[in-house]
């Protein structure tokens, strides 16, 4: 096989994660042989980048993401390609399709379940036959309950000698902001939603990202406001877990149901107890309906568009440093024995550790996994990584996994 010229190529590198991304990698020092550049359509605003990390031997490919040769030329360099570049269901598709066909491994950040499931059913075949890797979600979604879910397995598996087939997950706290691409992601889909019914009957779903999933249970609920017996809290929806929950039962039907069949997952926000987090629940769970109801109609997204950051905007560097999420999950055999773990990270769960999270897969794929260890086909982190991405994590990106019980 021919030697490709880097490890990893950045395409995207101007954009609001993008940079924060270069700027992890620029300081990476535990992989002092890595090779990588930047890629993106602007030349101007990647020259403006690489002078931000003042490294003057980084290299720059330009390609628009609709440029099919372009985006060939720049496979053939890399063993990795990381995107950025969303909406992925507007911009995304290209990419992963000359990845796909080219056999070159890629990561990126989608939270679109929509845009997965076509590109499942249009890619898988193909990049199963050229060896590509093509992981999606490698950011906060859905890498820490993804992985999370897979931790509290093998320690349930190493606890009790057999898997849980009930896992729950509970924010207890998270602080950060959303980036204007984040935002402009969540009103594609509502768009797209408002006027196709099949559509939003996917999106309700649980098994949307298991096309072949025979073993359809109904999964648990939350509701906008109720008190949840595991967690001895009040709880409301969490908006990330649409294309959590997906991506952890697409994960168990990758492992060849490894975790049970059928295997139950939830997530929810704890709001607290008593009379005080039940008011909390209920404004978090009617301020979250009344957003997604605006963002389903027309004069809503209008409105959202104006008073939301635009893309490119997001935190700023103070904000991204201050974040932070705790994250536990609640895990239950068929036999009745019960644990729990959990997973924290610093920094702004969305950029300042999603950024991490983004680098060490893509270094993890480049650089850990052999071609002939994994086959190809479109992954998730856990069926990717597993338990050598959490190791990074843990090493590299601030992250932390732990029993507590």
């Amino acid at each position: 096989m021919a030697e490709h010229k880097y490890d990893i190529v950045v395409f995207g590198a101007s954009s609001f994660v993008g940079e924060i991304l270069c700027n992890y990698l620029s300081k990476n020092r535990e992989e002092p042989t890595l090779r990588w550049a930047i890629a993106g359509r602007s030349s101007a605003k990647l020259e403006a980048v690489k002078a931000k990390l003042d490294k003057a031997d980084l290299d720059i490919i330009i390609a628009d993401a609709a440029d099919e040769q372009a985006l060939r030329a720049l496979c053939a360099q890399t063993r990795v390609v990381t995107t950025t570049v969303g909406p992925y269901a507007l911009y995304g598709e290209t990419l992963l399709k000359i990845c796909a066909e080219t056999g070159t491994d890629y990561c990126d950040l989608t939270g679109e379940n929509q845009w997965i499931r076509k590109m499942i059913e249009r890619y898988d075949a193909t990049a199963k036959a050229s060896g590509a890797r093509i992981v999606n979600c490698c950011g906060f979604d859905s890498i820490p309950s993804d992985l999370g879910v897979y931790y509290t397995q093998q320690q349930s598996k190493e606890l009790f000698g057999e898997y849980c087939d009930t896992v729950s997950m509970r924010v207890k706290t998270a602080k950060g902001g959303l980036s204007g691409g984040t935002f402009a992601s969540l009103l594609n889909l509502m768009k797209e939603a408002s006027t196709n019914p099949a559509l939003r009957k996917e999106m309700a779903d649980p098994y949307s990202l298991c096309p072949d999933e025979e073993s359809k249970a109904r999964q648990i609920n939350t509701g906008l406001a109720q008190f949840d017996k595991i967690s001895g809290s009040w709880t409301a929806p969490f908006i990330m877990a649409a294309i959590n929950t997906r991506v952890v039962q697409r994960s168990n039907f990758l492992l060849k149901e490894a975790y049970a069949k059928p295997f139950f997952y939830d997530e929810a926000m704890m709001l607290g107890k008593g009379f005080s987090g039940r008011l909390r629940a209920g404004a978090v769970g009617g301020g979250l309906a009344g957003f997604m109801l605006t963002a389903s109609l027309k004069p809503g997204r209008w409105i959202l568009s104006r008073v939301l950051p635009s893309p490119g905007e997001g935190p700023s560097p103070q904000e991204q440093e201050n974040g932070f999420y705790d994250l536990y999950f609640y895990g239950k055999t068929a036999s009745g024995k019960k644990l729990q773990c959990r997973v924290t990270g610093d920094k702004d769960p969305g950029y300042g550790s999603t950024a991490k999270m983004l680098g060490q897969a893509s270094i993890c794929l480049a650089r850990d996994i052999d071609k002939a260890e994994l086959a190809g086909g479109l992954l998730t982190p856990a069926s990717c990584f597993g338990n050598i991405l959490i190791e990074r994590l843990k090493a590299y990106s601030g992250l932390t996994f732990s029993v507590i019980r």
